[in-house]
């Protein structure tokens, strides 16, 4: 599986607070959840082209301190397809899950967003693409900002 990733990130004035390790397998389900007042502020990947599929790392920083509510999105793509996803105004992405399918060498998509007291400002900014075709990728949250939303496309062709 080949994934280019833009984020879209939504600026508070938070610190941050990191842990990261490996969730899945190549081949694996992937899910992934930060703790009930985090959001995601670190991704790490890497890709392994005899699997065509990757392996991935997450981290969490401090985003609320009184938790509300998250829920989880349905399937945001099919295989095969781009995707663009965003949080609803105001709250952050804390999770992510996903399967892989070995005839697609792709992967399904779909997100968990959570709010709290504190909502994401409305200056909100994509980062560009973080990584190329099969290659590593590590993303970490800008100072004072939170991930709110991801963008990915697949190329049959790179597989």
């Amino acid at each position: 599986m080949q994934v280019i990733l833009a984020l879209l990130l939504g600026m508070t004035v938070l610190s941050a607070a990191q842990q990261d390790r490996w969730v899945n397998d190549y081949d694996q389900v992937l899910h992934y959840e930060c703790q009930s007042h985090q959001s995601i502020n670190l991704i790490i990947s890497i890709h392994d082209n005899k699997r065509e599929d990757r392996i991935w790392d997450f981290g969490c920083q401090n985003t609320f301190n009184n938790p509300g509510s998250c829920y989880w999105t349905n399937y945001v793509n099919d295989f095969d397809q781009e995707f663009t996803f965003v949080c609803p105004f105001g709250s952050v992405l804390s999770g992510m899950d996903s399967y892989h399918d070995n005839g697609k060498e792709d992967r399904r998509w779909r997100f968990l967003c959570c709010d709290g007291e504190t909502t994401v400002q409305s200056n909100c900014k994509w980062s560009g693409y973080v990584n190329e075709f099969d290659s590593y990728l590590r993303w970490d949250a800008p100072p004072n900002y939170h991930l709110v939303g991801a963008q990915s496309y697949h190329d049959n062709s790179k597989e």
